[in-house]
């Protein structure tokens, strides 16, 4: 296959629908469809078939055996794709090997289907490389990703030779990256058995496709607490020193927001965010060398931080934040979110005398359980809003939504709401607002 003999871009060869579509191309290259066998139609339907299932769980449209392959290529972190994310154009020998890889995709990508479809008499097929997505516009899809990626395939289409092919690759990955790191905002921490997942202990790291589009303007005041994490994370972004954040406070005061709005404020920056949880404190370290080596910026995001007396895992996070033999990469930052100051509790036990409970150095006890929250330099506190304020946030976000009722009506159902769900608090008002839009609705 002509797949077998690539060098830079060897991991293509490992998918299935490629391959595939390889091997029919070497069988009937030559024009020679006398012998058409069982398999080989088989081969073609389920290839086929492959083509749509990929089209209707991403919304690609076009030619959907162009945005297949369009999609290999931008996900295929090698050598010359892993340069190019970092330095643009790059000098040396790997370009004569990229460019024999792009003769082979040049074939691939231009080959004629129409006498293998009609041969094989499969003639309909001929519509998925125009397809018209029915629901194209649904928002379940990333329509960023996948109209980045149609482009590019009708730029490569456009190419006038494999030169004009490898720029219009070059220029991607500098612009927008490689992989799913450089297509993807957020991700998660996951981990998968097998021998293809011996690397890191079988942490992965996968991306979260459905982020929610929120923005900081979207959080009603606490503008002193916005600036503070927006000054922290711009100098990170520049290189300069910047510190880990921990983002403390009452509840619903909108400490997780603030973190998903700047994953969809810098993302065009290089800022990356790579959400873990509690039990995956042990997989930091292998997060962390997937991503060190990496362009991007990332904050590694805890969301409501705390320990209880008997958990440990805070311990695999001190070292990581600072204190192991590793220094921490420069493109790692620690943002966590909690309600409490200090993150692992505290009892009146930690106050009693020798005598109480025998600990001889109580004091080491104490010192033991605040010293994760001082490794985060920067402090933000999320107070519960003022009467006055939780106003302001209620008819802010009536007047974003469209809601056109009296302000003293809004304001007296806004008082009786709050009074039964949680009381003042930012997520208390955008609910309250919710309830509203889904009366409207309704009515």
């Amino acid at each position: 296959m002509m797949v077998e003999e690539l060098i830079c871009y060897r991991d293509i060869e490992n998918d299935e629908l490629i391959c595939a579509m390889s091997q029919l191309m070497d069988n009937y290259t030559q024009g020679n469809f006398t012998n058409i066998n069982s398999h080989d139609r088989s081969l073609l339907y389920k290839s086929m078939s492959k083509l749509v299932e990929f089209a209707g769980k991403s919304g690609f449209y076009g030619n959907l055996w162009h945005d297949y392959l369009t999609l290999l290529l931008v996900n295929s972190e090698n050598t010359y794709s892993l340069s190019c994310e970092m330095r643009g154009q790059v000098e040396g020998t790997i370009n004569d090997l990229v460019l024999h890889d792009m003769e082979i995709f040049e074939k691939i990508f231009h080959y004629d289907f129409t006498e293998l479809l009609e041969s094989f008499g499969a003639k309909d097929f001929e519509k998925i490389f125009d397809y018209k997505a029915g629901n194209a516009d649904s928002k379940i899809y990333n329509h960023r990703i996948r109209d980045r990626i149609c482009t590019l395939a009708k730029e490569l289409l456009k190419a006038g030779d494999v030169y004009e092919m490898k720029d219009c690759l070059t220029n991607f990955y500098k612009e927008y990256g490689v992989g799913k790191l450089g297509l993807h905002k957020a991700f998660r921490v996951g981990h998968k058995n097998g021998s293809e997942y011996q690397d890191f202990n079988g942490v992965t790291i996968e991306p979260i496709k459905n982020i929610r589009h929120v923005k900081l303007d979207d959080l009603v005041g606490y503008e002193n607490a916005k600036k503070k994490l927006i000054d922290n994370t711009e100098a990170f972004l520049e290189g300069r020193p910047s510190n880990n954040c921990l983002l403390y406070g009452d509840a619903g005061t909108g400490k997780s927001t603030c973190i998903k709005a700047l994953a969809n404020t810098y993302f065009d920056k290089g800022l990356r965010i790579i959400e873990v949880y509690k039990h995956q404190f042990k997989d930091l370290n292998d997060v962390i060398a997937q991503i060190k080596g990496r362009s991007y910026r990332f904050i590694i995001y805890m969301d409501d931080l705390s320990f209880e007396d008997f958990e440990i895992e805070y311990k695999y996070l001190k070292a990581v934040i600072e204190g192991g033999l590793e220094k921490k990469p420069q493109n790692v930052l620690i943002y966590a979110t909690s309600n409490r100051r200090h993150l692992i509790k505290e009892s009146f036990n930690d106050k009693k005398s020798l005598s109480d409970d025998g600990d001889i150095h109580k004091n080491d006890t104490v010192q033991e359980k605040i010293s994760l929250s001082d490794r985060f330099g920067v402090s933000i506190y999320f107070g519960r809003p003022e009467p006055k304020e939780f106003k302001e946030i209620v008819t802010t976000l009536a007047d974003r939504n469209g809601i056109k009722m009296p302000q003293e009506e809004l304001l007296s159902k806004a008082n009786k709401w709050e009074l039964n769900h949680g009381g003042l608090s930012g997520r208390c008002a955008q609910q309250f607002v919710d309830y509203l839009l889904g009366q409207i609705s309704e009515n």
